[in-house]
Formats: C-alpha cells, sequence, structure tokens
C-alpha cells in the first residue's frame, strides 16, 4: 500500500486521534479471579469486560496515521533494511543525539500507532524511528507469525534493527505488545537500553483473558467501520487470518506457569522505566501496570484519570510532554 493511499486512512472525522483505535492494538486483560470464583467471574466480570471490547469495536475505530512529511516541519523518511534475514521497514525522523524507536501494539505498525508522536516529538532533542514488526504494516514479507518466542524475537529485531542503523544506545516507546517487547528488550540488552516509555501492556495471561481474544478472533463479527481501516493495509483474508493467529499466539501464554509472558524478566530491567496507565482503560485494568511497578526496580507509575488504552492518541499532547520530560 503507497503513502498515498495510508494517509486516506486517518480519522475521518478530521479529529486525529481522538477516538479508540482498533481493540487489535490491545492485550485484553482483567484482573484475575479470587480461588473458587472463577465461574462467576468468567459470568460476571468477564462478560462484562468483553461487553466492553465490543462496544469499543462497534464504536469504530479512527486510526491516525502519519502525514506526508512536509506536515512534519521536518523530512521523515520511510524505507526498508535487511535484519535477521527479513526487511523491516521503518520511519525516522528528527536529528536529536537521543535515539527513541516506537514499538506498536498487535496489527500496528508505525504509522497507524504513533502519527502524533512522529509529527510532534522534539526533533532537535530525539531522532524518532518508527517500525513496523516482522509480518505487520510494510514489514512483509514474511506472513506474521506467533512461535513461543515471538516477543524475545520482536525485541531482538527491534534492537538489531537499531544497532543497523548505528544507534550507540536508545529508548524504547512500547505500546501494548510493544510494551512487552520493550521490557524484554530492556531486560536482554541493558548495556543498549538508556530508558523506556510503556503503556498497556502486560506480563502475564490470566483465564478470563481467554475469553476475551476469543471474542475477537472472527474479525467477521466487527463493524463495518472498524474493520475497514486494517482491510485496507493488510486485505481482508490477512487481516483475518493474522488476528486469528494472533488470539492463538497470545493464549499460549496461558499455559505457562502463573501465565508468564515476561513477569521473570522484570526484575532484569535496570533502566530507568516510565509505566503510564490510563485508569479508564477497558482493555487492560490497573492491577497489570501496578504489577510492573511493583516488580521493576525504580521504576515510575503514571496515572491518567481519563485515559483510556489509546491515551497516547487521545491524549497526544500531554502524553508526549511526558515521555519528552521523563527521557531528558
Amino acid at each position: 500500500m503507497g503513502q498515498a493511499e495510508a494517509w486516506r486512512l486517518r480519522d475521518p472525522t478530521g479529529g486525529g486521534a481522538s477516538k479508540e483505535p482498533v481493540v487489535g492494538h490491545a492485550c485484553a486483560l482483567l484482573a484475575p479471579a479470587r480461588p473458587g470464583t472463577m465461574a462467576t467471574a468468567l459470568n460476571s466480570r468477564g462478560v462484562l469486560r468483553l461487553r466492553l471490547l465490543l462496544s469499543a469495536l462497534k464504536s469504530g475505530p479512527q486510526v491516525p496515521l502519519a502525514r506526508p512529511a512536509a506536515a512534519f516541519g521536518t523530512s521523515v523518511t520511510s524505507t526498508k533494511v535487511a535484519v535477521n534475514g527479513v526487511h523491516l521497514h521503518y520511519q525516522r525522523t528528527g536529528e536529536g543525539e537521543h535515539a527513541v524507536l516506537l514499538l506498536p501494539g498487535m496489527l500496528g505498525s508505525g504509522e497507524t500507532d504513533f502519527g502524533p508522536q512522529i509529527k510532534n516529538l522534539n526533533k532537535k532533542l530525539f531522532t524518532v524511528v518508527a517500525w513496523d514488526p516482522r509480518g505487520y504494516g510494510h514489514s512483509r514479507p514474511p506472513d506474521r507469525d506467533f512461535p513461543g518466542d515471538f516477543f524475545e524475537r520482536d525485541a531482538k529485531d527491534a534492537v538489531d534493527l537499531m544497532k543497523t542503523l548505528k544507534f550507540k544506545k536508545i529508548s524504547l516507546l512500547g505500546w501494548s505488545d510493544g510494551g512487552i517487547t520493550a521490557l524484554i528488550a530492556a531486560a536482554k540488552y541493558p548495556s543498549y537500553i538508556h530508558k523506556i516509555v510503556i503503556w498497556g501492556a502486560n506480563a502475564y495471561v490470566t483465564e478470563e483473558d481467554e475469553m476475551i481474544y476469543q471474542g475477537i478472533r472472527d474479525v467477521s463479527k466487527w463493524s463495518e467501520k472498524t474493520k475497514k481501516p486494517l482491510e485496507t493495509l493488510y486485505g481482508y483474508d490477512y487481516f483475518a487470518k493474522t488476528c486469528e493467529k494472533w488470539v492463538d499466539g497470545i493464549k499460549q501464554f496461558k499455559h505457562l506457569p502463573d501465565g508468564n509472558i515476561c513477569r521473570h524478566l522484570l526484575p532484569l530491567v535496570q533502566c530507568p522505566t516510565l509505566i503510564v496507565h490510563g485508569e479508564k482503560d477497558p482493555l487492560v485494568p490497573r492491577f497489570h501496570a501496578d504489577f510492573i511497578h511493583q516488580h521493576v526496580r525504580g521504576s515510575q507509575l503514571h496515572l491518567m484519570p481519563e485515559g483510556k488504552h489509546n491515551l497516547h492518541l487521545r491524549f497526544a499532547n500531554e502524553f508526549n510532554k511526558l515521555v519528552e520530560d521523563f527521557l531528558q
């Protein structure tokens, strides 16, 4: 898909990032039920979460994409580079010494997930790179797959991409699945990661989550307004197939001890870490942010009372200032 086609996917209301984005960007997570009350949890809290999820779907996403380079006040390059046997697509802007990599969520890409950050993060302070993980966005082929170590693979790809681009040290901004990737990268490559900011991330999967995942598995049940942007980007078949594969991929962690994704790695994160959480996030409840905060030594937790899962889009100016102040 060309850039012209991508730009036409921007918010048709003209309001930019004022709406909740597609639910595919979320790892929809719920508080684990108390022992002996799982059936009740699944029939009450789980159902309520699912209804909230489907409500977000029916409202239709307004997915903000990057604008043409002229709108950014500085050039935005868009290209591919060979990394670990695949050609990874990325956008790059800014001229600052501090390199920052933006990591998108499920089915996301740099241009679909980070328009306000690509446009408005300080170009003199930062060099901003927004990538498409393998199998997402324009980093195709290959098709996206979800082996048991797909988050670790994404973390290695992300680090190796930035090393290929000759950055000596980097900071990470990770949303949802991208937040998980950022945590893993910080734990496994501590000498290379300067700071990280994460939001909408989780370190494990619960039984209630499985019901939520199953509820979004069949994209034919999504509203037309919700499906259209992703169909335009991927084509319906690839979009539908990849969503199903993601559900299977994320559910596999439920069968590991404690539903573990990366909880064992949190104590290994050494870099300054900012966790941002929207208190009205219907997809990732507060306890996930608290858990990461408790297990990443020295981390900061910032709560946004009106924030939902897409807080960096809906409250872009507040979020960008928060990030810039933390990274400096």
